[in-house]
C-alpha cells in the first residue's frame, strides 16, 4: 500500500470504548429495496454483505420512526417490534464483514411521501409549503401538536430499544436533508410560537430532546457500550433558512450531551462553502475549527478516491464516510490497501449483478441523471 494512505488506515477509538479499525466508514446510503411490507430483503442482505469488509464502521440507510415518518419507497421500517426481526436480519448483514454497525433512524417530516402515509397526513413543524424534490412531490404538511411531537420523541427512543435488541452496535440520528429534525431546527420551516419554535433555543428544544430520549434508552437496554450520533445539514440554501451560527449551537449542546460524533452531510466535503460564506473557508473546516478536538467529526460527500480522503483527514476531520464510490467499488478499501486494481468511476452495466445492487436501487440511478455515470 501507498505510505500516504496510511492514515486512512489508522485505528479509532470513541469515548465511550469503542474500536473502529481505520477512519473509513460507510455512508448511510437508501437503498429502496425492501420487500413490499417495509421488512429487509434478501437483495439488501446481500448488497452490505458485498460492502462492509473493509470499513471501520457501517451506518445502515434510514428507517422511519412512525408509519408517517417514510421518506422513500421500498424504505424499511422500525417505527414496531414486528420489525425486530427484519433489523436484526440487517444487523447480521451489517456487521458480517468485522466492523461495528450503527442504525441511522429518522422522521421525514415535510419529505415523507403522501401515497406511503396513513391518510396521506404529512407532519411538520408547521404549515409550510415545500418544493418538490427528486424523490417527494411539494406539499402543505400539517403542524404537529404538543402531544403529537411528545409521540415523536417517544418513537425515536422505542426504535432505538429496538435497535439495541436487534444486535446493532449504536444508532445515527438523521437530522440532515431537511427531515423532521431539521424542520423543527430551521427559522423557514418552523414558524410556531409556542414552546417548539420561535428563538433559536426553541427551535433547538425538539432535537435535543430527541437526543435525550434516546440517550435514556440506551442508558436503559443497552448492555455494553452503545455509539449514539448525530447526522446534520450545515444550513439551507434558502432566504431566511438554517445559517450556520445555529449549527454551531446545536454542535455545542450535542457535545454537552455526550453524543459520539457529529456527522457533517456535504454535498462536496472538500470545496463546498456555506450559503453565505464571508471567506474561503469550506464548511469541513469550520466545523472542525468549532468543534476543536471536543468530539470526533465525521463528514459525507463526494469523497472518491483515497487522495480524497487524506486529504479531508488532513484537514482535521476524525472520520471520512465514503457512499456512492462504495456502490461502484464494494472493495474499495481492499483496493486501496492492495494498489492492484483500480477505483472505479463509473457504474458497467454488464457489471450490476457482480455489485449485487439491488433491483430498485439499479433503477433509481438510471434514472438519476448526473448521480453516476453508467458505462455499457
Amino acid at each position: 500500500m501507498n505510505a500516504k494512505y496510511n492514515k486512512l488506515f489508522e485505528s479509532f477509538t470513541l469515548k465511550n470504548g469503542i474500536a473502529l479499525r481505520n477512519r473509513v466508514i460507510m455512508a448511510p446510503m437508501t437503498t429502496w429495496a425492501s420487500n413490499d411490507d417495509y421488512t429487509i430483503s434478501d437483495e439488501e442482505v446481500n448488497y452490505y454483505k458485498k460492502r462492509v469488509n473493509g470499513v471501520g464502521l457501517v451506518i445502515t440507510g434510514c428507517t422511519h420512526v412512525q408509519p408517517n415518518g417514510i421518506g422513500f419507497t421500498h424504505e424499511f421500517a422500525g417505527y414496531d417490534d414486528t420489525f425486530i426481526p427484519s433489523l436484526r436480519k440487517l444487523a447480521d448483514a451489517a456487521k458480517s464483514g468485522g466492523a461495528p454497525a450503527v442504525l441511522q433512524v429518522f422522521h421525514a417530516g415535510n419529505k415523507a411521501l403522501p401515497t406511503l402515509t396513513p391518510n396521506g397526513d404529512v407532519v411538520s413543524s408547521s404549515a409550510v409549503q415545500t418544493e418538490a424534490t427528486a424523490f417527494a412531490p411539494s406539499v402543505l404538511p400539517r403542524a404537529l401538536s404538543h402531544d403529537e411531537i411528545m409521540e415523536v420523541i417517544r418513537a425515536f427512543g422505542e426504535t432505538t430499544r429496538r435497535a439495541i435488541e436487534a444486535g446493532f452496535d449504536g444508532v445515527e440520528i438523521h437530522g440532515a436533508h431537511g427531515f423532521l429534525l431539521q424542520n423543527f431546527f430551521s427559522p423557514f420551516f418552523n414558524r410556531r410560537e409556542d414552546q417548539w419554535g420561535g428563538s433559536l433555543e426553541n427551535r433547538l428544544r425538539f432535537p435535543l430532546a430527541v437526543v435525550q430520549e434516546m440517550k435514556n434508552a440506551i442508558q436503559k437496554f443497552a448492555t455494553k457500550p452503545f455509539i449514539l450520533g448525530y447526522r446534520l445539514s450545515p444550513d439551507e440554501p434558502i432566504e431566511g433558512g438554517l445559517r450556520m451560527k445555529d449549527t454551531y449551537t446545536l454542535i455545542d449542546h450535542l457535545i454537552e450531551e455526550g453524543v459520539d460524533y457529529v456527522h457533517a452531510s456535504l454535498v462536496n466535503a472538500l470545496s463546498l462553502k456555506p450559503f453565505d460564506s464571508q471567506d474561503e473557508k469550506t464548511y469541513l473546516e469550520l466545523i472542525v475549527e468549532h468543534v476543536n478536538g471536543r468530539l470526533p467529526v465525521m463528514a459525507a460527500g463526494a469523497m472518491d478516491t483515497p487522495d480524497d480522503v487524506v486529504t479531508a483527514l488532513d484537514k482535521g476531520l476524525s472520520l471520512a464516510a465514503i457512499g456512492h464510490t462504495l456502490i461502484m467499488n464494494p472493495d474499495w478499501v481492499e483496493k486501496v490497501q492492495s494498489e492492484e486494481s483500480e477505483i472505479q468511476t463509473a457504474i458497467k452495466a454488464s457489471k450490476v449483478s457482480e455489485l449485487e445492487l439491488p433491483e430498485k436501487l439499479w433503477g433509481v440511478i438510471q434514472a438519476s441523471g448526473p448521480w453516476f455515470h453508467i458505462e455499457e
